[in-house]
């Protein structure tokens, strides 16, 4: 038995997404469960399977009346539902775990160049507008800006296959959906992925070797830096502006060999690693390459300030 008093409100959530008991990605919860137990965490699990976890967004989300029945709108009700405690209660569950981790590590194979529809329809359904977003607070001023996420999974497919110049094409792209559009949308910090090319054609050597590996990064997890990402105050935040790059940021990025980030690539050669590697300590980020800072930023073109509500967006 692990000596280690408990770490005073430190909790883990691994939202796990494996139909079987005997899988790899099974092994990878338990270990992660273990180790981080033995270093004091109180560890949630959100066990998507086994709990038959409805993956699909719909009405039965909200009791009681909506604010459109004519037109229903998931974000729109279920933001109104969250501020008056009218959510489901498996969402609101979920979203209790959420709100207690310091951490939330999503262990998954990955389906399709994505996470599982179960696991989507998670992320989905919990990361309510409100809750876990809204257009004043996205990105890093986001909601969950003090808190960690991280992908840990498997893939069917070799490493070589999703280089840049392999067949499935550069693993950065495909994780820039899921690691930027979701959970740094939400604000969180993200740490570097997990990868375990192809455990199914390993021998058991290397998976054991994989595991190994996997509790050893997890003894120093939560003192990793996270992946870089662009400050939103390089962006002109309003509808006016068209939350575009400022033109000094677009100036001052004009003559660097590779783009500012996977997606924000600028049609320039993608920046090697940027969702995989943390960046190396000794390199400024763009922020502090262009001394950027919020006092000093002009105003918005048409003279909206930065911050300020929006107009709702249009039906859709």
């Amino acid at each position: 038995m692990s000596s280690v008093p408990p770490a005073a409100g430190r909790t883990v959530l691994i939202v796990y997404a494996h139909q079987c008991p005997a899988s790899f990605n099974a092994a990878l919860r338990d270990a992660a469960a273990s180790e981080l137990r033995q270093q004091g965490f109180t560890v949630l699990l959100s066990d998507l399977y086994a709990m038959d976890f409805r993956a699909s967004a719909t009405r039965d989300d909200v009791s009681g009346e909506l604010k459109n029945s004519e037109l229903f709108q998931y974000g729109e009700e279920t933001m109104q539902a969250w501020k008056e405690g009218r959510l489901s209660e498996d969402i609101v569950l979920e979203q209790d775990k959420v709100q207690q981790a310091e951490l939330i590590i999503f262990q998954f194979p990955l389906y399709w160049f994505s996470v599982p529809a179960i696991m989507k329809g998670w992320m989905d359904r919990i990361f309510t507008q409100g809750f876990a977003f809204s257009l004043e607070k996205m990105y890093d001023n986001g909601i969950f800006k003090d808190k960690k996420a991280m992908l840990s999974f498997t893939t069917g497919a070799i490493e070589t296959m999703f280089h840049p110049d392999g067949i499935n094409g550069d693993i950065n792209v495909t994780l820039w959906p899921l690691q930027n559009g979701i959970l740094h949308f939400c604000g969180f910090q993200v740490l570097a992925p997990q990868i375990f090319w192809s455990p199914a054609h390993c021998p058991p050597p290397v998976r054991a070797a994989m595991l190994d590996g996997w509790r050893a990064r997890l003894r120093g997890l939560l003192s990793e830096e996270p992946l870089s990402f662009a400050s939103s105050k390089l962006f002109n935040l309003s509808f006016q502006g068209r939350f575009l790059l400022r033109p000094e940021a677009q100036d001052a990025l004009q003559d660097r060999p590779y783009g500012l980030t996977t997606g924000h690539h600028l049609g320039k050669p993608l920046p090697p690693h940027n969702q995989t590697r943390t960046p190396a300590r000794d390199r400024p980020d763009v922020g502090q390459l262009l001394r950027v800072d919020e006092a000093e930023a002009p105003p918005p073109d048409g003279g909206e300030p930065q911050g300020g509500t929006p107009p709702p967006p249009p039906a859709v």
